[in-house]
C-alpha cells in the first residue's frame, strides 16, 4: 500500500469503517477557503465547549493531534494529495468549499482533480452529512449527485443566491433553510476578521458543519463574530504611518488572490513565485485597484507580460526587495490609505 498519515489517523480513529469512530471527524477540502473554514470550525467548537483538535493540512499533522476524549471533535483540512492517499478516511461531516483549477501538474486534468475532491465526500459515513458550496459549476454538479444519494444529509451552501433548501448568505445576512423554513440566523458583517463574500461562504460552511453537533445557533454566531482570523490569509499585520500591510501568502492561485484584491483599494501588490495553471489573466477586473505590482520568483516575467499596458509593474526578483520598494512607493503616494499586499497567486 501507498498511503499517507491521514489514512493512518483514520484507521486509528475508526478501525472498522462500518461502526462509529472513537470521536467525530469533520473533514474539509476544496480549492480555496478550506484553511479559514477549518480554523473557524475549530474556533466555534472550542467556544461551544468541545475539545476541537484541528490539523491535517493546516497546523499540526493528524498524527500529532491529542488522543480522543469525551468531548473531542477532530477537524481536518484535507488536500487533494491527502485525499489521494486516504482511501479509508470516513468522516462524520465532509465539506467542499469550491473548485477551480489547481494542482493540475499532479492530477493531469480538472476532471481528475474534481474526482479526487469528490471522493472525500462520497467516503463520508452513511449516517453523516456533507455540505457543498454550490456557487461554481463543478461543485454544484457534485452536490446534485450527493443530494440524490443522501437526501437531507446533503446541504447546499451559497452566497448571493436564495436556496429553497440549504444555507445561504444575502447581503451579509446568514439564512438557514436546511431542515426548517428559511430564517435569518446571524449577520456576518459583524465578523470583522471575515471580510468579503468568500469569507461569508466559509462562515456558512462552518455553520453547517457544527449545526447538528451544537444545536445552538446563537452560540455559533457569537463565536463566528469573535473569530480572530487566520494567519497568512488576508492577515492585517501592521501599519507604518499611513501604509497598511496585509499578508495573504496563503493565496497560492489566482482565484485565492482575487479574494484579497476585492477587499482592498490603492494596492501595491507583491505577486509571483512558482506559477500555477492559468496565470493571472482572470484577475483583470481587479487591475484598476493596483497602483503598482512588484513581481518575484519564476512567474515574474510571465506576470509582467500579462500586466503590460494595464498595470505599472516592476521586476523585483525577491520578496525582500519587493517589500522595501512597495513600502517606499506606498509611503510616497498620494493615496490616503495605501495597502502593501502580499498575495502571490503562486506557490
Amino acid at each position: 500500500e501507498i498511503i499517507g498519515d491521514i489514512e493512518l489517523f483514520a484507521r486509528t480513529i475508526r478501525p472498522d469503517r462500518n461502526s462509529r469512530g472513537l470521536a467525530p471527524v469533520i473533514a474539509i477540502t476544496g480549492t480555496n477557503g478550506k484553511s479559514t473554514t477549518t480554523a473557524l470550525i475549530g474556533h466555534i467548537l472550542q467556544a461551544c465547549g468541545f475539545d476541537a483538535q484541528v490539523g491535517g493540512n493546516i497546523g499540526k499533522p493528524a498524527l500529532e493531534l491529542s488522543a480522543p476524549g469525551t468531548k473531542t471533535v477532530y477537524v481536518l483540512e484535507v488536500s487533494s494529495y491527502q485525499v489521494d492517499l486516504s482511501p479509508g478516511l470516513v468522516s462524520d461531516v465532509a465539506l467542499l468549499t469550491n473548485l477551480s483549477p489547481d494542482h493540475l501538474d499532479r492530477h493531469g486534468s480538472m476532471a481528475e482533480y474534481t474526482a479526487v475532491k469528490e471522493k472525500l465526500l462520497t467516503q463520508a459515513a452513511s449516517d453523516g452529512y456533507v455540505a457543498v458550496g454550490v456557487d461554481d459549476p463543478d461543485s454544484a454538479a457534485i452536490y446534485t449527485k450527493l443530494a440524490a444519494l443522501r437526501g437531507n444529509n446533503a446541504v447546499a451552501i451559497s452566497v448571493g443566491k436564495v436556496l429553497g433548501r440549504g444555507i445561504f448568505v444575502i447581503d451579509g445576512k446568514l439564512y438557514d433553510a436546511w431542515d426548517q423554513p428559511a430564517a435569518q440566523v446571524g449577520d456576518l458583517t459583524l465578523a470583522t476578521h471575515l471580510p468579503g463574500t468568500h469569507n461569508w461562504q466559509n462562515a456558512a460552511l462552518a455553520y453547517a458543519a457544527v449545526k447538528r453537533m451544537t444545536r445552538d445557533s446563537r452560540g455559533v454566531m457569537t463565536a463566528i463574530t469573535r473569530f480572530p482570523g487566520l494567519a497568512h490569509r488576508i492577515e492585517d499585520v501592521g501599519r507604518i504611518g499611513k501604509v497598511r500591510f496585509i499578508n495573504d501568502s496563503k493565496a497560492t492561485n489566482a482565484d485565492a488572490a482575487a479574494r484579497a484584491l476585492s477587499c482592498c483599494s490603492d494596492i501595491f501588490w507583491i505577486a509571483g513565485g512558482k506559477p500555477k495553471e492559468g496565470g493571472i489573466a482572470d484577475l483583470a477586473p481587479y487591475f484598476p485597484k493596483l497602483r503598482r505590482a512588484y513581481l518575484i520568483g519564476e512567474a515574474a516575467e510571465d506576470f509582467g507580460r500579462t500586466l503590460q499596458g494595464k498595470v505599472d509593474a516592476v521586476q523585483s526578483g525577491t520578496l525582500d526587495s519587493a517589500l522595501q520598494a512597495a513600502f517606499e512607493d506606498a509611503r510616497d503616494s498620494n493615496a490616503a490609505e495605501p495597502v502593501v499586499l502580499l498575495s502571490p497567486a503562486c506557490a
